[in-house]
């Protein structure tokens, strides 16, 4: 089967985008793996599906697949894009859309400046609906949130690392780190990903405050290793930080990617990114039949 598609990035954060607007291709999780290979595939962190509304006032469904081939429940800087190719193919004229996803409805708006904004929603603290099994565990409060006690197995047993966690929509664990350059994220990211707390595996942020308005974060993203820039990461890295008391209510967020900008006003509030959604090229692929 040959199939078109677009290659977009946001913030260093890249994706294949695939127009399902007129039909459905019926991907298999072997071929989403394929097209994200980059050495056999196009290349990708993740591969996002346009698809029709499949409701009243939403204009488009948003479907989001790994590069390990399984589907999840958001992505901030996929969502970017995603606002920038239905403008750019002319498949909407609208500067805001709702766009359905399967952690819920999202609003993205292009900017007259090229930037995207999205309403990302309300961050979701229920430890039962991020989820979070804490179970036996003592929490350390800071500020007015809690941090979490884990143990992590393999080289890197020892002393517990502290989180606090959150759910953007998807599940996000976030340390506190002196340096963010030498955080051990190749090492324990893996760890606090597939950790057994965590029962549908989770992203791990590892967030260095530099000021008030200013972080920078490196994540270990669930089912695509260590990316240039995480959008929900970002999200709830600044949550987290302004929950235990060290943020102000608009933060910078360097990531090795770029830069995006997070607000969020507290309790009841959704919170707002903005960043970059640039068009790499688009192309043509063959997927093979069996894989």
């Amino acid at each position: 089967m040959r199939i078109r598609f677009t290659k977009m990035q946001g913030a260093g954060n890249d994706f294949v985008v695939l127009d399902e607007t007129r039909e459905r291709l019926g991907l298999s999780a072997a071929q989403y793996r394929f097209l994200g290979d980059r050495h056999y595939g196009v290349g990708a962190d993740q591969i996002l599906s346009v698809r029709p509304s499949p409701g009243p006032e939403i204009d488009f469904e948003y479907v989001i697949h790994n590069a390990d081939g399984a589907e999840v429940e958001q992505c901030g800087n996929g969502s970017r894009c995603f606002a920038r190719f239905v403008r750019d193919q002319g498949l909407t004229d609208k500067d805001v859309i709702r766009v359905q996803t399967r952690g819920g409805v999202i609003e993205p708006a292009l900017r007259p400046d090229g930037r995207v904004s999205v309403n990302m929603g309300l961050p979701v603290f229920d430890l039962m609906d991020i989820p979070f099994d804490a179970a036996g565990l003592l929490a350390t409060r800071q500020g007015d949130w809690k941090m979490w006690p884990l143990t992590l197995a393999g080289g890197d047993a020892g002393a517990p690392i502290s989180v606090a966690v959150v759910s953007m929509g998807n599940p996000h664990a976030v340390l506190l780190v002196p340096d963010v350059e030498s955080a051990p994220v190749p090492t324990q990211g893996p760890l606090i990903e597939r950790h057994e707390r965590f029962p549908r595996r989770v992203n791990a942020g590892f967030l260095q405050v530099l000021d008030r308005t200013h972080v920078r974060l490196r994540v270990y993203e669930r089912g695509a290793g260590e990316t240039l820039a995480c959008g929900t990461g970002a999200c709830a890295a600044v949550v987290c930080g302004i929950r235990l008391g060290l943020l102000d209510a608009r933060v910078d967020v360097q990531m090795r990617g770029g830069t995006l900008t997070i607000e969020w006003a507290g309790d009841g509030a959704p919170v707002l990114m903005t960043g970059p959604a640039t068009t790499v090229f688009t192309g043509e692929i063959e997927l093979p039949d069996h894989l």
